[in-house]
């Protein structure tokens, strides 16, 4: 499967995409910046980010809800 599930700006020339990719026979779960080529409005992929098995999928949700409380409790969000 090669499919984005949600996209947000990073900023003016970047955004940050989240997906399921397939690499070499394995199911990743990628989050990767994506820069606009100069002179276009086309974007690309940049070896910014990070791909994972979905078997470590709960892992990550476990990893950024502890993220999202130590962020809240600290009153940053």
């Amino acid at each position: 499967m090669d499919k984005t599930i949600a996209t947000f700006k990073k900023n003016k020339f970047q955004e940050i995409r989240v997906g399921i990719r397939e690499f070499k026979g394995n199911d990743l779960v990628d989050i990767r910046t994506w820069t606009m080529t100069q002179g276009t409005e086309q974007m690309v992929p940049t070896a910014k980010g990070v791909s994972a098995n979905i078997t470590l999928l709960s892992e990550l949700k476990k990893s950024l809800d502890e993220v999202e409380k130590v962020l809240r409790e600290n009153k940053m969000i």
